[in-house]
């Protein structure tokens, strides 16, 4: 163990000016979170072990966080003082404030977690970290003090929820107590050590009203989808990555009335929904012996012996679309599903190959009658250049002609240049197209304004 001498010397080596920090950097930043902080990483090792060595942990860990947070803290500045380390009263909180975070929670990444504008948090390698602010991305000076610290933080967040990744298994995805989407990929697989995404989830889920502020559709957009919900109409989500798909199922779900039975289907469970009706279930990958393992079609096909009034599932990517689809068409209408495709011509292809991939004998045209009358809406989200997300079109499924799906567009936007500063603009539009679910809305006691499809600009965004 180090001796309070040595953490003393250490501190002063190099650390802060005028107690040794050295010129041009502030003393406001985070010990152990510079890229040229090899000392400051040091002194927060160094107590980092001796406050484990002070603690039991055993006992600590039957406490409440809050409880925890304050034993760990008097150990901590028990420690500062017998070291005689001279801090001035915001060094002293940066230190325990970093080491709580260390012990506690998930090291460097806690003050990016903290940052409520930072939307994604890219760890391509210990010593190289990005987030994503406004849809720009930019590199930070958060660093890990190697690989092993930050496979460590990796296990850490892994643990949480009943995961492992190593190199039998090195790749995993994963969720933050928030919500956050997690997926870490290590070695051999990843060449340049561990690599880390965090998908932010904000802590409270965003509303309609939300996604109107930021423009992400217009209201006329808005109080069709409401509508839609209500009734019970089966919907598909389209997108890109990043695109904002999760965001707007979660924003729509909320329509779904508080008497209704809702059973959500994820990989890695990240839909807030607001009910209090809600069963949440979340696959499970095999074990390290390869057993154990059940998929999203395992648990989409127990939804429908659990008396489900709408089935959410989180994100459709393979052969579970057709059990999906079935359910759609069983009785389990007003559904909402997402998957990845760039347009909602994209997104009926893609589900055709879902379809296949499920490996069942059974005629391509087949197939595509039961997409044509299992799903009425296709919303496609797309995030445009400079960041901004948006509703990018409404398009409502009509039927089958021969071998083809037909649609219609009943809203879209449509880009119309990039201004000064990089980001993308454009219009939302009507198209002057009466969808063919207004008599599903009306009998559902849903009136809507009668010029609301009339062909015309909406508005500007």
């Amino acid at each position: 163990m180090s001796t309070d001498k040595e953490l003393s010397e250490a501190y002063n080596f190099g650390s802060y000016a005028g107690v040794g920090i050295p010129v041009g950097q502030s003393a406001e930043t985070p010990l152990g979170h510079r890229s040229s902080g090899k000392e400051s990483d040091d002194l927060v090792q160094r107590i980092h072990h001796q406050v484990l060595d002070s603690l039991q942990l055993e006992e600590l860990n039957k406490l409440p966080e809050d409880r925890q947070r304050s034993e760990i803290r008097s150990v901590v500045e028990r420690l500062i003082d017998n070291g005689n380390l001279p801090l001035n009263g915001s060094q002293r909180a940066q230190l325990t404030q970093d080491l709580l975070d260390e012990i506690l929670g998930l090291g460097p990444l806690e003050k990016l977690l903290r940052d409520t504008s930072a939307t994604d948090i890219l760890v391509n390698g210990f010593n190289q970290v990005y987030v994503e602010r406004k849809g720009r991305l930019e590199e930070t000076q958060v660093h890990f003090r190697n690989d092993a610290h930050l496979m460590q933080i990796i296990q850490r967040i892994v643990a949480k929820v009943g995961r492992r990744v190593d190199q039998s298994s090195p790749i995993v995805d994963a969720r933050l107590p928030d919500g956050s989407r997690v997926n870490a990929i290590v070695p051999p697989l990843s060449l340049r050590g561990p690599s880390l995404s965090i998908r932010r989830f904000g802590v409270i889920p965003l509303l309609l009203k939300d996604l109107l502020q930021f423009k992400a559709l217009a209201p006329e957009m808005a109080l069709f989808l409401e509508a839609t919900v209500k009734a019970r109409i089966n919907i598909l989500i389209s997108g890109g990555t990043g695109s904002g798909k999760t965001t707007l199922l979660n924003t729509l779900s909320a329509f779904i009335p508080n008497t209704e039975r809702i059973v959500s289907v994820e990989d890695a469970a990240e839909l807030q929904l607001q009910q209090r009706h809600v069963v949440q279930l979340e696959s499970r990958p095999p074990n390290i012996e390869g057993k154990g393992e059940v998929t999203l079609r395992d648990l989409v096909r127990n939804t429908l012996r659990m008396r489900p009034n709408r089935i959410i599932v989180g994100e459709c990517r393979g052969p579970e679309a057709i059990d999906m689809l079935q359910a759609m068409n069983t009785g389990h209408e007003g559904s909402l599903t997402t998957l990845h495709a760039n347009s909602p011509r994209d997104a009926i292809s893609r589900l055709e190959m879902m379809l296949l991939m499920a490996g069942m004998d059974v005629p391509l045209q087949a197939l595509r009658e039961q997409i044509a009358s299992a799903i009425s809406l296709i919303i496609q989200v797309d995030r445009l250049p400079g960041g901004p997300r948006r509703v990018t079109s409404i398009t409502e499924i009509t039927g089958r002609e021969k071998d083809t799906i037909t649609i219609q567009e009943i809203f879209r936007f449509r880009q119309l240049g990039i201004d000064p500063t990089g980001i993308a603009f454009g219009q939302f539009e009507a198209t002057g197209i009466r969808p063919q679910v207004m008599p599903r809305l009306e009998t559902s006691g849903i009136q809507l304004p009668p010029d609301l499809f009339q062909e015309r600009e909406l508005m500007r965004a």
